[in-house]
């Protein structure tokens, strides 16, 4: 039950990551994917992370709904971060072709 906010996720954290792949459609290279591979591996593994921190961190007094909502919220967030974080660092990787 503690891995149902990334089971719930995975489509969306899939459109995301492949919407991080496709834009922009500049060439890039092995570099390039093999950049965005990793940081989507990193994504993932981090996110997963969070969501079992916010599970064992939760108030064990707000109901138990609310350890998967905070659960949700850490691992989306530390999904959407490291891409928003990755960005610019692949459009610098881009920017050096």
């Amino acid at each position: 039950m503690q891995y149902l906010s990334v089971i719930l996720f995975f489509p969306w954290f899939v459109v995301v990551g492949a919407w991080f792949m496709l834009f922009p459609r500049q060439p890039g290279g092995a570099l390039r994917r093999l950049f965005e591979l990793t940081a989507l591996v990193v994504a993932v593994l981090l996110s997963i992370r969070a969501m079992l921190w916010g599970i064992e961190n939760a108030d064990p007094t707000a109901g138990a709904i609310w350890k998967q909502v905070l659960a949700t919220l850490l691992a989306y967030g530390m999904f959407l971060g490291v891409l928003l974080l990755a960005w610019p660092v692949r459009n610098q990787l881009l920017r050096r072709k």
